[in-house]
């Protein structure tokens, strides 16, 4: 009698979980017919991880660029290799993985290893009408003991973005976080729109240069600076949906 009763329970459990996963589905699906007439403000309460925005309002145009290239060789690091064949890998690896990111256009400024004039790198760029260039190098200082991670920018409306892709990318090196600066270069200077230059670490540094030839270090790395340009745009999709809503309301 009591395997009988025990049985019973278990059944009437087995039905009850189905009922509450029903129930469940019905009231997402309800609520995503219903989406576009809830507030912004509402999603977010009631759903903080996928609420705004549920579709992108456009596609990012970012151009990755390579520092360095062809009769450029940039930086030496202490094995010999040479700042333009690092940079090119590693941007190589970042435009991929954008390129798997449905709210980005990806372009780069160099596939090989071609000298590209600073003015041309800009100019593509600024043609392209992008809305963020992101600059990639290797760092070099005559102590080899100098180390760690730094991003510059020169225009203030660049600052923040500067700020969220430096976050992930010191995270993703694990070097040492020698901040946010600003500083006049060329590549800065002449985009119409939000630039950065990321040194990701010294290449005169031998611990760093070990971890930055690595195909892991690198695969990391372009993780890391692409999550941190997808967060700056999301972050920009999510006020400008809460705004939208807001004024339309």
């Amino acid at each position: 009698m009591k395997r009988k009763n025990r049985k019973q329970r278990q059944r009437r459990q087995a039905i009850l979980v189905v009922i509450v996963v029903a129930l469940i589905g019905m009231i997402w699906s309800i609520y995503e017919q219903f989406s576009p007439s809830v507030s912004a403000e509402l999603k977010v309460a009631l759903f903080p991880k996928t609420a705004v925005p549920q579709e992108i309002s456009k596609r990012y145009k970012i151009v990755i660029d390579p520092g360095h290239g062809g009769k450029d060789p940039g930086a030496e690091g202490v094995s010999g290799n040479h700042e333009r064949a690092y940079t090119l890998a590693l941007s190589q690896k970042v435009f991929d993985l954008l390129q798997q990111e449905p709210m980005f256009e990806a372009y780069m400024t160099r596939t090989d290893d071609t000298f590209v004039d600073l003015e041309d790198r800009n100019q593509f760029a600024n043609d392209l009408d992008v809305d963020a260039l992101v600059s990639i190098h290797g760092n070099t200082y005559a102590d080899p003991d100098v180390s760690g991670t730094e991003t510059y920018y020169y225009a203030d409306d660049s600052i923040p973005f500067a700020r969220e892709v430096h976050e992930h990318l010191v995270e993703a090196t694990g070097f040492r976080d020698r901040g946010v600066r600003k500083e006049s270069w060329k590549v800065l200077t002449g985009s119409n729109n939000l630039a950065i230059l990321l040194e990701v670490g010294f290449l005169t540094n031998p611990s760093d240069e070990m971890e930055m030839l690595s195909e892991s270090h690198q695969d990391r790395t372009a993780q890391g600076i692409v999550e941190g340009i997808k967060d700056y745009f999301t972050d920009r999709e999510d006020w400008k949906g809460v705004r939208d809503t807001t004024e339309n309301s």
